[in-house]
This record gives C-alpha cells, sequence and structure tokens, in this order.
C-alpha cells in the first residue's frame, strides 16, 4: 500500500484524527524515551547534528525535520496544517506527559517492563501516524518524504521507511549519536507498524480506502 486511506467526515472530524493521532505519537515517543533502550534514528541524528555544532538536541530536531520537509516538498509532497501541527503539538505533549511523575518512574522499571515499552512506543506512533496522516491536512516532514520517496519509486512503504530510518540512525551514528537495541527495532518495526496502520483503517468504516497513488500526502 503506496497511498494512506483517508478519514471520512468533515473538517473538525478529520482535526479530530489528526490531534489523536499526533498524541498517539508523542505517547509512543514517550514510551520510547522511557525505555532507556535506545533513541529513534532521527533522534540519533539530531543528537550528532547537536554534538559538532553550537544547536542544541532541540534545536537540531528542527533543523532536521525542516531539511527533510525540503527534500520532501521538492518531490512533489503536499505540505499542510498538520506538518505544522506535528512540529508543535508532539513537542507540547511530549512535555505534558513526561511531568506526570507515575510516566517518569517508568525508567526505573525491570528491563523486562522497559522491552515492553520500546515495542509498545513503536507500535503507538505506527497507529498514531496513521490517523495523523490519514487525516489528510498534511504528514509531518518524515512521513511525508517517506510517503513520496514510496510513491516514485514504486516501493512499500514498509521498505521506504526502514531505508530512511536506517540511513538517518547510520549518519547519526558517525557523528556520535546514541545508537541502542531501540535505535534498531524502531528502523525495523516503524515501517510495517505504519503499513499495518493504514491497513487497518482501510478496512475499517471510519476511513475511505485509498483510490490511487495521485492522492498520496
Amino acid at each position: 500500500m503506496h497511498v494512506p486511506p483517508l478519514i471520512r467526515g468533515p473538517l473538525v472530524v478529520r482535526s479530530a484524527s489528526l490531534v489523536f493521532g499526533l498524541f498517539l505519537f508523542a505517547v509512543g515517543i514517550v514510551f520510547l524515551l522511557e525505555s532507556g533502550l535506545g533513541l529513534s534514528p532521527w533522534d540519533v541524528l539530531a543528537q550528532g547534528i547537536s554534538d559538532h555544532t553550537p544547536l542544541s538536541f532541540g534545536t537540531a530536531n528542527i533543523v532536521t525535520g525542516v531539511c527533510v520537509l525540503a527534500v520532501a516538498w521538492a518531490l512533489g509532497a503536499r505540505i499542510g496544517p498538520g506538518t505544522v501541527a506535528n512540529a508543535v503539538l508532539i513537542g507540547l505533549m511530549i512535555d505534558w506527559l513526561t511531568s506526570i511523575d507515575a510516566i517518569d518512574d517508568l525508567s526505573d522499571a525491570t528491563l523486562a517492563v522497559r522491552a515492553v515499552l520500546m515495542v509498545g512506543g513503536i507500535t503507538i506512533i505506527g497507529i498514531g501516524s496513521g490517523f495523523y496522516i490519514g487525516a489528510g491536512m498534511g504528514a509531518g516532514p518524515r512521513d511525508s518524504l517517506m510517503l513520496v520517496t514510496a510513491r516514485r519509486l514504486g516501493v512499500r512503504i514498509g521498505a521506504t521507511r526502514a531505508i530512511l530510518e536506517i540511513g538517518a540512525a547510520l549518519t547519526g551514528f558517525a557523528l556520535g549519536g546514541t545508537v541502542g537495541i531501540g535505535t534498531v527495532a524502531f528502523a525495523f518495526g516503524i515501517g510495517p507498524a505504519v503499513e499495518l496502520s493504514f491497513w487497518l483503517l482501510a478496512h475499517s468504516p471510519i476511513a475511505d480506502a485509498p483510490p490511487d497513488a495521485s492522492h498520496a500526502v
């Protein structure tokens, strides 16, 4: 599946899908963070850039996102309000989630629990991606690049996302970013998780199946 399904309904319904998807995305990131088993590939890249420039980790994330978005736009991806929401709301939600003591304490859990957090985080990010991309209001920078690359090359979304994630991780590692088992799991797991989310939405009553590749974000 190269094209995401679209959530049915008026703007208010699709806006709700967007916010819900971004919230799930934030939850998944926090789960990975609290697992302590490795940063996601793009965070490894941002950390590596931060280590070699005056930029903070957060600013390096923003710069990376803008660069990725520019490439996606040049390849033909459509940019919408969901792209801006992705950049702003996820960060705010992460700050709120990590301020909750019960969530912050998850980092002290046993290895088995943290392994579950790692796998759950990747799965939740995939599901969240389906909801906010399916809102049809513009995907985030990395998802836009994933979708437009898959469409142009005729490659499955899962394979495309895995290639992008591995490339980011290797570049970040070369720059000194921290890589762990969670990084590897994310690189190989996020593509299939997003692909599964698209499939589930396409076969649900809340979304229309993707019409054809010309409607990709």
